[in-house]
């Protein structure tokens, strides 16, 4: 027993000088000189944010910095996205061990440095996402046993990819040199590199024909550079290639049908080209297929009826043929494609009627038939899609009405079926869709007042009944939308007085006050962007201005004090109503404001001096009033041509000449009739068709899959 004892005393004792040897070892294992080496590079570039900890003896307690066990020798150094900046010093050179160096999503600049070649044993070496520009130098070459290359996302241009690219290393698989600004062809020593998997080379000014590639790749983006010529077959890659992106280029001809023979295709893109004919109905895929994109080419004919080999397995997500040429009606067998997430086909010559099928898509949560010539009624089935987050059907010929069980789609977020022939009232039971951020019924034959269903939408945007047939008065809720930066009534019955109501509740109509708090929501830019959820993006070409439409209606009385105190308001058109008065004064307050037309109605008064004092104002239209007084050239409306035309009483001050009234043609009484009998003027319309909804891109992420391919996330 005391043997035993004595045993387990010594292994005790041995196991914990072992591991005390090895934490020593561990904590000296940073060799001096290479600890020296990476100070000096650490002193040499900014580090704002302080996350470059370098300090102890050992690798352990140095961030990014990997050692050898047996040597001591840093073997790696990851300092990718710590926000650094400054160009690299040659001292980094010195580590002459160095095995894989990441340097990705910071912001050096300046050269590469030529003794990079030093880095003999260098397998991965990643320089990505920052502002490196110069020639990439040639001394690379010696880097014979590196797999992984990647310079993208940096400021190279001008000038051609390195000729030597597919020669210095038969063990190179991933190399990416997009978003830079490389010219000429493809160097040939790429197109016969046997190691090679990967490959990407989108967002340079590379031309010349599309060559073929005589390897096994499993990745290959090429998009948005200006190949020309015909697709290639792709015949070496027939049982690896998964993604395949040659979008906006300038690729013709057909879509050969030697491209389905690519057995293992996930994710197809070639989109913007010029590709034109009917697709072959040879053209199957296998149904790995996830992702399929031709829209904006030339394509004509019908729609393929079949797209995959099985559409039980189906696994396709996004199918894209919009903003082509095919006509004829939407097949019934895209009805059967059971995970499709996302179906786009609109600006087509599409006819007949909606798939009454459609609903069997049950995971669908993107609709876009838009800009076809589609007829019928939306169909009742379509409340199958119950995880539909965008229904978009505008600019066609449907009618019918707004079926009340559309209420089902409680997660929708994009309405849009204007320009078509919908009539009836908008139903009650829409208040159920609550996520509701942009409604445009705009352009149909809808009619009856606004109902309290609209107030229930809490998260709108963008809300458009314009050219409709609405009347009755305007409720008090109208603007009192927290997230709201568009309301265009224009164009309707709607009588009544302006409600006098609470203005500054949007955010947006207030974005200009310095004393509120900041928004809560997003400003916008030239794209009205819709997020849903974490996982799809869909981007809508609106007018950025913040807009209260109400023209073209029959509004009467004055025009509310609170109407004009609206910091962030930029386009406001009270035009062709009968509304009297005078103009609020408080106008210092719209300092936003950059288009305001009250034209054709019966305003009087002064104009009000304070007026030409809104330095953004572009456009202004007083034209057909009863303002009188004097305006004088000195304050600045010789910029706003003919705004004052059609004042009787006005006097107008013209260069030498004194003051020059204007006799008004029309009498106030007849200004509806005759908007209905003549149009606005072309400048002030096309201002307000331009928030009209007008899809120009499509950026969507269902799975990770797809997020990965639209965004080029490399793996």
């Amino acid at each position: 027993m005391e043997a035993r004892c004595r045993i387990l005393f010594f292994c005790l004792l041995f196991s914990r000088f072992c591991c005390n040897e090895g934490k020593l070892f561990d904590e000296m294992s940073l060799r001096t000189e290479d600890k020296a080496s990476l100070l000096l590079f650490k002193s040499q570039i900014n580090d704002p944010a302080q996350k470059l900890i370098w300090v102890g003896p050992g690798c352990d307690t140095w961030a990014g910095v990997s050692c050898s066990k047996l040597n001591g020798k840093v073997v790696g150094l990851n300092l990718s996205g710590l926000s650094l900046s400054g160009k690299l010093h040659t001292t980094l050179c010195k580590l002459s061990f160095l095995e894989t160096l990441n340097l990705s999503h910071n912001n050096f600049d300046g050269n590469i440095p030529s003794c990079f070649s030093n880095f003999w044993n260098m397998k991965s070496l990643d320089l990505s996402y920052n502002m490196f520009s110069g020639v990439v130098p040639n001394t690379l070459v010696k880097l014979s046993k590196l797999s992984k290359f990647d310079l993208s996302h940096n400021l190279f241009d001008d000038q051609m990819i390195p000729y030597w690219i597919g020669n210095f290393s038969m063990r190179l698989e991933k190399v990416e040199l997009g978003y830079n600004s490389f010219r000429g062809e493809i160097p040939d020593s790429l197109l016969y590199l046997k190691s090679l998997k990967y490959l990407s080379l989108s967002h340079n000014n590379l031309s010349g024909n599309l060559p073929d590639f005589g390897q096994s790749l499993e990745y290959l983006d090429l998009g948005s550079n200006s190949f020309s010529g015909s697709l290639p077959c792709l015949s070496s890659s027939v049982e690896s290639l998964m993604l395949l992106n040659l979008a906006e280029n300038l690729l013709e001809g057909g879509v050969p049908t030697c491209i389905s023979s690519l057995r293992v295709l996930t994710h197809l893109n070639l989109s913007s080209n010029r590709l034109s004919y009917e697709i072959s109905p040879r053209l199957v895929f296998s149904s790995r297929l996830v992702v399929m994109d031709l829209s904006y080419n030339q394509l004509s004919g019908f729609l393929p009826k079949k797209i995959l080999e099985s559409s039980e397995k189906s696994g396709l997500v996004v199918l894209d043929l919009s903003h082509n040429q095919f006509s004829g009606d939407i097949p019934l067998d895209l009805t059967e494609l059971k995970s499709l997430q996302a179906l786009f086909l609109s600006h087509n010559l599409l006819t007949g009627e909606i798939p009454s099928r459609i609903g069997n898509l049950t995971y669908l949560q993107v609709i876009n038939l838009s800009h076809n010539l589609l007829t019928g009624s939306i169909p009742l089935n379509i409340v199958g899609c119950f995880q539909l987050l965008a229904l978009i059907l505008n600019n066609n010929n449907l009618s019918g009405e707004i079926q009340p069980e559309l209420d089902a789609l409680d997660s929708l977020k994009i309405l849009d079926v204007s320009n078509n022939k919908i009539s009836g009232e908008i139903p009650l039971t829409l208040a159920g869709c609550k996520s509701l951020e942009v409604v445009d019924l705009s352009y149909n034959n809808l009619s009856g007042p606004l109902n309290d269903a609209l107030t229930k939408w809490s998260n709108l945007r963008y809300l458009s009944l314009a050219h409709n047939k609405f009347s009755g008065a305007l409720a008090n809720w109208i603007f009192m939308f927290e997230a709201i930066q568009t309301i265009d009534l224009s164009g309707n019955k709607f009588s009544g007085y302006i409600p006098d109501g609470i203005y500054n509740v949007s955010l947006r109509f207030n974005n200009g006050d310095l004393n509120k708090e900041a928004p809560k929501v997003p400003l916008l830019d030239s794209k009205l962007s819709v997020v849903m959820g974490d996982d799809l993006h869909l981007n809508y070409n609106l007018s950025s201005m913040v807009t209260i439409d109400l023209s073209d209606n029959m509004l009467h009385g004055q025009i509310p004090d609170g109407l004009f105190s609206l910091h962030g308001l930029e386009y406001l058109n009270l035009s062709y109503n009968f509304l009297e008065g005078q103009i609020p004064t408080n106008l210092q307050s719209m300092w936003s404001l950059k288009i305001l037309d009250l034209s054709h109605n019966s305003l009087s008064g002064q104009v009000p001096g304070n007026l030409s004092g809104l330095e953004n104002l572009t456009h202004l239209n007083l034209s057909f009033n009863y303002f009188s007084g004097i305006i004088n050239k000195t304050r600045g409306y010789w910029r706003f041509s003919g705004a004052f035309a059609g004042n009787p009483n006005l006097c107008v001050e013209s260069s030498g000449d004194g003051c020059q009234t204007k006799t008004r043609h029309v009498e106030p009484e007849r200004a509806y009739e005759e908007k209905e009998n003549g149009p606005i003027s072309a400048w002030v319309f096309s201002v307000s068709a331009c928030v009209s909804f007008y899809i120009v891109g499509v950026v969507l992420f269902c799975t990770s899959r797809t997020r990965n391919f639209m965004l080029g996330v490399k793996d």
